[in-house]
């Protein structure tokens, strides 16, 4: 039997972090006496590691400043996280998709923009800690578009990369799937828009999880 390996991003794509993330970017930028940047600036940088994502949002900041955001940022989501001010709710549908992807007997994997603290946690909250045979994190390979992330969960499953496809709703997935060498399907349910997707490399774009799985070639 033929593995297949399905690679899921969490932001923007399994979960909507929408609201912490601009929350904690906010605080952190007020924090260094800096006018945060806005909400889609925010979400435009959604996927890659947050040393990569601060150095988009402030390209002309200087590197104790930067690492200072950053500081303040991680500082601020475990805040929101302690107390019960984190919201990370899966999207509709993606419960389901993941039943039937294990159902017809897909492996399943993450490769995030998260720290593997973090997406442990998070996937501890909704009961998923057993679903996937790979967690990729920012803080255990090259931030995103490099193709690291997959070809790590590609050694992990044992799948061969015309087995696999990458499944996200940045232009930093689709990159990332092409460097690869796997396929990338974009969800338009997340942070970049359809035409980024594309533009990125995605073969096909869902516009919700029914329309993902006849994609990804779910009976």
């Amino acid at each position: 039997m033929t593995l297949r390996l399905a690679i899921f991003d969490c932001d923007g794509t399994l979960v909507d972090s929408q609201h912490a993330i601009v929350e904690s970017m906010e605080t952190a930028f007020l924090a260094v006496a800096l006018t945060p940047p806005e909400r889609m600036q925010c979400l435009s940088v959604v996927g890659l590691s947050l040393p990569h994502a601060v150095a988009r949002l402030v390209p002309d900041g200087a590197e104790e400043v930067r690492e200072e955001i950053c500081a303040r940022y991680k500082q601020r989501f475990q805040q929101l996280r302690s107390t019960g001010g984190l919201q990370e709710p899966l999207y509709p549908g993606v419960a389901a998709l993941l039943d039937r992807l294990d159902a017809e007997g897909w492996l399943l994997a993450i490769a995030t923009g998260k720290s593997e603290r973090g997406l442990k946690l998070l996937l501890q909250h909704h009961g998923m800690s057993a679903r996937f045979v790979s967690l990729q994190t920012a803080d255990r390979n090259p931030s995103k578009p490099h193709p690291a992330m997959i070809e790590a969960a590609l050694s992990e499953a044992g799948v061969d990369p015309a087995n696999a496809v990458m499944i996200g709703d940045t232009s930093f997935d689709m990159l990332m799937a092409r460097a690869a060498g796997v396929q990338g399907l974009g969800v338009a349910w997340g942070y970049h828009q359809v035409d980024e997707l594309i533009a990125a490399g995605a073969e096909r774009v869902a516009m919700d999880t029914a329309e993902l799985a006849r994609h990804i070639g779910l009976p």
